[in-house]
């Protein structure tokens, strides 16, 4: 059973190499930084925070000094990244090559710098209790959990759920009349009060252990290429220490992956390093060795000739603007995902 994807945690292996960055590691990433905006308690997103990381829309939509961030050199360089050369990531935003980016709306429609993510990690449930449910309609099985939960919410109030409310265009009422234009008869339930008692669901976190598996493809790093010769040798080990310290970094923040799925890890299990011939060689690497390694490694691509730099970036006002409709939106009321419909 899948208990952290590996988008979710691509999430946080970024989150933890964000933290290490601000803690000193020599990580270079993209800053839009909002802290003039107005629109506290955002104060910045990176392309570490940003869901299409570097590429992302947020990034796009910010400007670096006057120009608007894809149309300045190094935005350029970005947009004419690719796999043959990929010196503008690394040199901006090595995580990006790392866990994948995707250029998407770039020039040609979806034809823009695409990077195929390296390292692959999730954690998934062992010795799940499962029980096979047959649809009586179509006859088709299905596996689900052989855990059940049902959910209460318990009304403080205590109000019952055959007192008759009203709820019109715009409020509710205990009387009809009251409650205003399009009045209709409603359960307590359907306006958020009295008890609500949900469907028994399966339970989709049961299980005898939990195991955290995670490969980093030495042969995906082996396509980047960087100028060749030394810069390729360099760049590619630097991706593969930054993934290293990655795992480490969350290893020390622990596993709290949702409301009561804490995870604890049974002792430190060794690395595997499968050579060509498929025998693997067990490494043992504790958070200092790691950064110790990603150091040596920034030092040796520094010393390649790549020019690693941290942008600060800060949003557009159109990109100000909407945040800010978007929130008054919410209090009003009136928010919405982006499937809702503005009927």
């Amino acid at each position: 059973m899948l208990i952290d994807s590996v988008q979710s945690q691509a999430n946080r292996l970024e989150e933890a190499l964000r933290d290490a960055a601000d803690e000193g590691l020599p990580l270079p990433f993209v800053t839009v930084d909002f802290s003039k905006a107005d629109l506290a308690p955002l104060t910045r997103i990176t392309s570490l925070d940003a869901p299409h990381r570097v590429y992302d829309a947020i990034l796009r939509d910010s400007r670096l000094g006057s120009e608007p961030f894809m149309r300045s050199a190094p935005g350029q360089r970005l947009a004419a990244a690719k796999a043959a050369d990929a010196t503008a990531l690394l040199e901006l935003s090595p995580t990006a090559l790392l866990f994948g980016a995707w250029h998407s709306q770039g020039e040609g429609g979806g034809l823009g710098a695409k990077f195929e993510r390296r390292i692959v990690s999730e954690i998934v449930g062992v010795g799940v209790p499962v029980d096979e449910v047959t649809d009586r309609r179509t006859g088709e099985v299905s596996v689900h959990s052989s855990a059940r939960r049902g959910a209460v919410r318990i009304d403080p109030l205590g109000i019952l759920s055959k007192v008759k409310v009203f709820k019109g265009e715009e409020d509710w009422s205990a009387d009809k009349l009251s409650a205003g234009k399009g009045a209709k008869e409603k359960k307590p339930s359907e306006i958020n009060h009295s008890n609500i008692i949900a469907k028994v669901q399966p339970l989709g976190v049961t299980f005898d252990h939990a195991e955290h598996r995670l490969t980093l493809s030495l042969a995906g790093l082996r396509r980047l290429r960087f100028g060749g010769g030394e810069r390729d040798t360099a760049g590619r080990a630097l991706i593969a220490a930054l993934g290293l310290v990655a795992v480490v970094e969350q290893d020390a923040r622990g596993y709290a992956l949702r409301s009561r799925c804490e995870l604890v890890r049974e002792g430190a299990a060794p690395l595997e390093i499968v050579d060509a011939d498929g025998v693997p060689r067990l490494v043992a690497l504790d958070r200092e060795a790691a950064r110790k390694l990603y150091r040596e490694a920034y030092d040796r691509a520094c010393a390649a000739g790549f020019a690693f730099a941290s942008l600060t970036l800060e949003p557009q006002e159109k990109l100000i603007e909407i945040v800010r409709r978007s929130r008054e939106l919410a209090l009003a009321g009136a928010g919405g995902g982006d499937d809702a419909d503005d009927e």
